[in-house]
């Protein structure tokens, strides 16, 4: 599902006003009764109501939204409408007037002071005062509306039409925080917005959703833009099926280089998950210290030892042998390790899945750097990737930051977190919508890993192994729910659920 800018959005509208044909005010009723059904089935009849609208397009919206709830059995509603500079939208206008046709229309159009109504607990404030084009932070009268709508919010619910009031559809990097409305349910028009996805505006949103309001498939379908929110069907179609007379040589050699003294944990369960996600054969390279280790938890993989006994310090002999190769989880940072990234990745000719402790040398190497082979995978969480690409302020400037550097390392980046993102070196984003905040826990990481170098052997493009690993790593976690909670989960669960994971997909 692509994910459209602001500023594109008009542009949407206007092409679908001109060649469905439809007219603005219809596609404006059309909106509304999307919403008004959603919202109808998580809010009874007898809820008193307060509608705030605005004067342009979004306050139409309300309006709108305003006349059905009259007409339909909603019988404690009370709609303002803020209008201080005689500036109403022609269809914001033309919804105002089809609301006071109705005779039971409950409605005050506010031109100067505002008195705010009285606010029982239980009752139902739904925002429409500003849409997905605001480009400046509220102010004045209109910023005063928004802090009693978020003081009220400690006894009410708050519904936000398409965006909530205030919030900027990208960068908020200059917006202020004080006038923008705190949301509980935000139901948003045909695509999420940017911001929704970004970890600074989780307390505006709440749990939002997607409402299809069919604006004109041609244009969604040309209208170019550089996000994107993964859906089963991406998945589904880059799922792979086996041959009834494949065998393990047809589903790669993969080499897992992990692991270090205290650190062992890290090589077993990105090993685990590697083999679980269907590389048919797996090496892992380990300090001489976890020989015993691996061996006993896991005997599917095949070890390789180092010459050294606590850490990483060298790699195994004929690289080419395997399909795919991933670094880093619990590797450590010393000076024998680094050597060995240097001398790995001038002499494997294939993309690399970099993670972890590898990263974090990376990040002291900008010779390094430049040594990463093409289309190669990091796995950076916010930390790992601000160490090497600078401390950014904000998500929105991590992900700004992310697409630079994809392009210029030409790799693809996968930026973990609630949303996790994948970067390419076309600078796309993509970003993911499975997975839950159980997953917040030691190893998930590593269990990643092993995902997507398990892929990688499987002949699985670069792009192919970041998105439907992602996806499987996510819908594991979601799986895990049915047995643990939350805070129970732990990332051998994770390697527990990729079967089920992979069966939901099919």
């Amino acid at each position: 599902m692509k994910i459209f800018c602001s500023n594109q959005i008009k542009e949407l509208d206007q092409y679908t006003i001109e060649n469905e044909p439809i007219e603005s005010f219809q596609l404006m009723n059309r909106a509304a009764e999307s919403f008004f059904n959603c919202f109808c089935s998580e809010v009874p009849q007898d809820t008193p109501i307060h509608i705030f609208a605005g004067f342009g397009n979004n306050g139409g919206d309300a309006l709108a939204i305003s006349s059905l709830f009259q007409t339909n059995g909603y019988n404690f509603i009370r709609t303002y409408l803020f209008d201080p500079e005689n500036k109403l939208s022609p269809d914001c206008l033309a919804q105002k007037n089809a609301l006071l046709e109705l005779s039971n229309a409950s409605f005050l159009e506010i031109k100067d002071k505002f008195s705010p109504p009285s606010i029982c607990e239980g009752d139902v404030i739904i925002d429409g005062l500003f849409g997905s084009g605001l480009n400046k932070p509220l102010s004045g009268g209109f910023a005063s509306v928004v802090k009693f709508i978020n003081k009220s919010k400690v006894k009410v619910k708050v519904y936000s039409i398409d965006i909530p009031s205030g919030l900027f559809g990208e960068d908020n990097s200059e917006n202020n925080p004080e006038t923008i409305v705190k949301a509980d349910r935000t139901f948003s028009f045909q695509t999420p917005k940017l911001s929704f996805l970004l970890a600074e505006n989780r307390e505006y949103i709440g749990k939002w959703e997607i409402l299809n309001i069919s604006l004109h498939p041609d244009i969604l379908q040309k209208t170019p833009t550089p996000y994107y929110y993964t859906e089963k069907n991406d998945i589904s179609k880059i799922l792979k099926p086996r041959s009834k007379f494949a065998h393990k040589g047809n589903f790669g050699h993969s080499l897992i280089i992990a692991g270090s003294k205290g650190k062992m944990g890290a090589a077993v369960l990105s090993a685990k998950a590697c083999m679980k996600t269907g590389s048919g054969l797996l090496t892992c390279h380990i300090p001489g210290c976890g020989y015993p280790i691996l061996q006993t938890a896991f005997p599917e993989a095949m070890v390789s030892t180092d010459t050294m006994n606590d850490c990483i310090s060298d790699i195994p002999d004929n690289l080419e042998q395997f399909d795919a190769i991933g670094i880093g989880p619990g590797i450590g940072q010393s000076q024998e390790t680094l050597n060995v990234l240097e001398t790995l990745f001038p002499f494997y000719n294939k993309p690399v899945v970099i993670d972890a402790d590898a990263l974090n040398l990376i990040a002291k190497s900008e010779q390094l750097k430049k040594l990463i082979p093409p289309k190669s995978i990091l796995t950076p969480h916010p930390k790992e990737f601000d160490r090497i690409a600078g401390i950014s302020e904000t998500s929105y400037e991590r992900l700004q930051k992310a697409r630079e550097l994809a392009k210029e390392m030409n790799c693809y980046i996968i930026l973990k977190g609630a949303y996790t993102v994948i970067i390419t070196p076309e600078t796309e984003c993509w970003f993911n919508p499975t997975g839950n905040p159980g997953m917040a826990t030691a190893g998930s990481g590593d269990v990643l890993t092993g995902i997507i170098t398990g892929l990688l052997a499987q002949n699985y493009t670069s792009f192919e192994s970041c998105l439907l690993g992602v996806y499987l790593h996510g819908l594991a976690g979601d799986l895990c729910l049915n047995t643990e909670s939350q805070e129970s989960m732990i990332a051998g669960d994770l390697i527990n659920h990729i079967g089920s994971a992979f069966k939901m997909i099919l």
